[in-house]
């Protein structure tokens, strides 16, 4: 892997870029929204998220995933500290939903634009119809800084995590649960 390097805001260059990763820039930009971001191979080895999250400390790293319940009647993306494991009878318990289990790539794909690996935050900006309920883990605030995917997983971003929640979430209509997920 090259040398990953942190850069301020909007690439200069967009050649080979999906628009949908354009208008996640184009978004923060339009917000006053400050970040950086480091792009790098298709993150997809331990090693890989390893170096990155490394470039982009001190950023609260998150799993991001996305849910639905029993019933497949609701979807939900849970942002999870990395440190910690998924339980759905925790989460499931405190959000008042029936079994949670992964949702079908299908529809990350129509609700948030993004596909397997590159589920972030920033999809949400493509759920028009706000069907994705957003659960957070309550360690995630605790972070000065939040790092995420621009709905694709060949770059990375830290944001302020206040910027997250108090400027991009309010802006999209998107309201959020928080929870607590204990450590193992």
């Amino acid at each position: 892997m090259n040398k990953l390097t942190l850069e301020n805001g909007h690439p200069q260059d967009t050649t080979g870029r999906l628009e949908k990763e354009i208008r996640v820039y184009d978004l923060l930009d339009r917000l006053g929204i400050g970040y950086q971001r480091v792009d790098h191979e298709k993150a997809d080895t331990m090693e890989a998220c390893v170096a990155i999250d490394e470039v982009l400390a001190p950023a609260v790293i998150c799993k991001n995933l996305f849910l639905t319940n029993s019933a497949k009647t609701e979807y939900y993306l849970l942002l999870l500290c990395a440190d910690k494991k998924f339980k759905t009878a925790e989460v499931s318990k405190q959000i008042g939903a029936s079994r949670l289990s992964f949702a079908d790539a299908d529809k990350m794909l129509e609700f948030l634009d993004i596909t397997p690996g590159s589920v972030s935050v920033m999809g949400l900006m493509n759920d028009h119809g706000h069907k994705v309920h957003l659960i957070v883990d309550e360690d995630v605030f605790k972070s000065e800084y939040f790092g995420c995917h621009p709905c694709i997983n060949t770059s990375s971003l830290r944001i302020r995590t206040t910027d997250i929640f108090e400027k991009l979430l309010p802006e999209l209509g998107i309201n959020y649960t928080k929870v607590i997920i204990k450590k193992n």
